[in-house]
């Protein structure tokens, strides 16, 4: 199997936001759009035609070269991290910096909090123990991030669902839950703040 692999090819992008989906950002930069995969963090955080500045990692495999991209050095190196964890890939550790910002990541490692990584889908205790045995040490101690101002960007209730289905959430599950912040918040609530709330809403559930 081709191993995955990291490079810092592409190490930081700077542009303008071309296009704003569920889980991603398409970034022109000198008339070539770039697509990057971001946390609803960095969504929430940018608007359609506003310039933007992200650190980022490209993963390679045999099939496929993506590139991640965060808002801030911390949240690269955490990603950068948990790939370094056997068993953890590119959507997991998105999945989890999703859920959790760096800092909540690291005072739960550093508080051996398991209850708090099974927040995200697909890790269980047995996974959460492991995840902290592994990271201990390896993260520093940061405070918990503040959540970045939250724009709309006009309804798209199925890209949120097939969002939290790419993060390992089940489609009727993610269908039920986009529906009940969309009657909290509104038909007009944007991509970005509809996904937070759906994540803030399953995390409580777990």
């Amino acid at each position: 199997m081709f191993p995955l692999e990291r490079q810092a090819v592409i190490s930081f992008l700077s542009g303008t936001v071309h296009r704003i989906a569920a889980d991603h950002l398409v970034i022109l930069t000198y008339g070539v759009g770039r697509r990057v995969n971001v946390t609803p963090d960095t969504l929430s955080g940018t608007r359609h035609g506003a310039d933007i500045e992200l650190v980022t990692t490209l993963v390679v495999r045999e099939d496929s070269m993506t590139l991640f991209g965060f808002g801030t050095e911390d949240e690269n190196h955490t990603f950068e991290v948990l790939l370094s964890i056997s068993g953890i890939g590119p959507r997991l550790a998105m999945a989890i910096l999703s859920v959790m910002g760096p800092g909540e990541l690291a005072a739960a490692i550093s508080n051996q909090d398991a209850n708090a990584l099974t927040r995200v889908p697909g890790i269980g205790k047995k996974g959460a123990s492991r995840i902290i045995l592994e990271l201990e040490n390896k993260l520093p101690k940061l405070a918990p991030s503040e959540q970045g101002p939250q724009l709309s960007f006009g309804g798209a209730n199925q890209q949120v669902v097939d969002a939290l289905v790419g993060l390992g959430w089940k489609e009727a599950q993610a269908a039920d839950v986009v529906q009940e912040v969309v009657n909290d918040l509104g038909q007009n609530a944007g991509t970005s703040v509809l996904l937070k709330a759906a994540l803030k809403v399953l995390g409580a559930r777990k």
